[in-house]
């Protein structure tokens, strides 16, 4: 059954985009989280309210972890887990911009097995599972080559530059871009187009699972601020941050950065 389960996200998330890009541009309902979480609209319920009857029906034995559901601490006697953001970077979809994505991932013992990035605007679907390479609409991609941290392409966040976080007394000659979407970030890192995304900040599971294997999956290292490898399905899902990059890169990145 593991085998099947990326298609089962990809055929989700073809269809959870459909509802996303209805509710798009429109008036609907939002309102702000608990403890300064950030926005949630509509859109984001619907999504995931949808995402969450296809793919549990489909996969009822598979515990559920999204950031649009109440957690269920049952998910930690789970063998696998479905983790889930219905639109990341809701932000941006509720001004109307296109930036934003759906992240679906299947975390069997801690590790990623199957992954899905899709941004629905864009007609562009990233995807990975444990036996394949990462592919962006159907074609495989590759991570940049970038040995040297001056003049690499990052996105990343501001707050990440702080001059707090490196070892020298300022930061690298870093050309940073920003996404709002993490999910994207990490997309993007994957095909090549940028060299590296990391993050100090604390980071929530649903933000970066599916980035974690298709990135893994397309020749990059991914692990926390301190250097080490991710797991999901925590009881508190949220990791130590992000750095992403190639081996080469990412092993630079550590040796300057302050944790």
């Amino acid at each position: 059954m593991q085998d099947n389960d990326l298609n089962l996200l990809i055929n989700a998330a073809q269809q959870a985009g459909e509802i996303a890009k209805s509710m798009h541009g429109t008036k609907m309902n939002k309102w702000e989280k608990a403890e300064g979480q950030g926005p949630v609209s509509a859109a984001d319920i619907a999504v995931n309210s949808m995402l969450e009857d296809q793919l549990r029906n489909a996969r009822p034995q598979y515990g559920w972890l999204s950031e649009e559901s109440e957690d269920c601490i049952d998910r930690l006697q789970c063998k696998s887990v479905f983790i889930i953001d219905p639109i990341d970077g809701t932000s941006s979809y509720i001004k109307g911009l296109d930036t934003w994505a759906l992240s679906l991932a299947v975390s069997t013992k801690g590790k990623i097995t199957a992954a899905v990035i899709y941004l629905p605007m864009h007609n562009l679907l990233y995807s990975a599972c444990h036996k394949t390479k990462s592919k962006l609409n159907g074609v495989p991609i590759h991570a940049s080559n970038r040995k040297k941290i001056n003049g690499a392409f990052a996105l990343t966040n501001a707050g990440s530059m702080d001059s707090a976080y490196w070892k020298e007394q300022s930061p690298p000659d870093i050309i940073r871009v920003y996404r709002p979407s993490m999910a994207y970030r990490m997309a993007l890192i994957a095909e090549g187009r940028f060299d590296t995304m990391f993050t100090i900040y604390p980071s929530w599971e649903w933000d970066i699972a599916a980035g974690d294997l298709i990135l893994r999956k397309a020749g990059a290292k991914v692990t926390n601020k301190r250097g080490r490898l991710l797991t999901f399905n925590n009881k508190y899902p949220k990791l130590h941050g992000v750095i992403s990059a190639n081996p080469k890169l990412h092993k630079a990145l550590i040796q300057q950065m302050i944790y």
